[in-house]
Order: C-alpha cells, then sequence, then structure tokens
C-alpha cells in the first residue's frame, strides 16, 4: 500500500505594504524587514520564511508598532 504524496505548501506571501523606505538601521518602515531579508525573500523556503516574519513581528513591537 503506497501513501499518497504530501500536498505541497503553498510559499509564504511577502509581508510587504508598498511603504518601501529603509531606516538608518537598514530596516524597512512599512515591513520591518531588513535590507537583505528583502533581496533574499524570493529565494527563501517557508521555514526561513517564518523565521524572518518572526523577527519582524519582534522588530514592529520594539517600535511600539504591534503591543
Amino acid at each position: 500500500m503506497t501513501t499518497p504524496p504530501k500536498p505541497r505548501e503553498k510559499p509564504i506571501k511577502s509581508p510587504c505594504i508598498s511603504v518601501c523606505a529603509l531606516d538608518i538601521n537598514d530596516i524597512c518602515m512599512g515591513c520591518q524587514r531588513s535590507g537583505d531579508e528583502i533581496s533574499r525573500w524570493g529565494t527563501m523556503d517557508n521555514q526561513q520564511r517564518r523565521e524572518v516574519l518572526e523577527q519582524v513581528a519582534q522588530r514592529a513591537r520594539q517600535q511600539g508598532l504591534l503591543s
């Protein structure tokens, strides 16, 4: 008996909100990703994207954008 293949997970969408401006720390003021994270997003797997989104949430909390 064979097991059917697992459905492929859909790629996690970018958190970009089209407010693209990097601050002096190279962090986007719109999505809270670093310039490096923005440029690598297209080649990241979903686990890497989840890790970036955790960093994004932490940065947003530090900036007072999230409670």
